[in-house]
């Protein structure tokens, strides 16, 4: 957390939002070699996970490997500094960028929601109808690692609503303080 303070950005209580493109300081490329790292390296993936494989094949992956070694794995960082009562609407992450996105969340927990994007060819297949799942919520602690590619990016919303009464986590309403969240994401390539 350091790293984005040394930065300058917020040094100000309007200030809220911070980006980067192309060359991100090195505090940023740390993360993101420390989030390719975890997920080569983590174990933290049930069995019963349906996920890619993306590390030779010997067990399931968070990332498909075409995302996991591009170079640069993310070329844009978005700093947002949220107060209590502060959240994002739901919404898919613009398509100028390309799959796979990674969120880290600080200082505050909060409850995300996602939601599938609602379009007919996703309510009817070959006709028949099949339902919508209704809002999925997740709970992210300070360190929390969200990882978004393929259905995940492309065909559900995520959102976190702060107001209160509305973060509640197994029948508790969580305290709402400053929280932090660092988006990396990679610029699709203009040809």
């Amino acid at each position: 957390m350091l790293g984005f303070v040394s930065e300058g950005w917020f040094t100000e209580d309007s200030h809220n939002q911070a980006m980067r493109f192309g060359d991100l300081p090195e505090w940023a490329t740390e993360l993101s070699n420390s989030i390719r790292k975890a997920v080569i390296l983590g174990d933290h993936v049930s069995e019963s996970t349906d996920l890619a494989m993306s590390n030779g094949g010997t067990k399931p992956c968070l990332l498909p490997s075409n995302i996991l070694w591009r170079e640069p794995l993310f070329d844009q960082l978005i700093v947002n500094v949220y107060r209590p009562g502060e959240g994002i609407c739901a919404h898919v992450d613009l398509m100028r960028f390309e799959d796979g996105i990674a969120v880290v969340s600080l200082e505050s927990s909060c409850v995300m929601h996602f939601t599938q994007v609602e379009r007919i060819s996703d309510i009817v297949e070959a006709g028949e109808r099949h339902p919508l799942i209704g809002k999925i919520p997740v709970l992210l602690t300070p360190g929390s690692l969200v990882l978004m590619s393929g259905e995940a990016r492309y065909l559900w919303k995520h959102e976190i609503n702060r107001k209160p009464g509305i973060q509640m986590w197994e029948g508790q309403e969580l305290v709402q303080d400053r929280r932090i969240s660092i988006t990396l994401r990679k610029l699709c390539q203009v040809d």
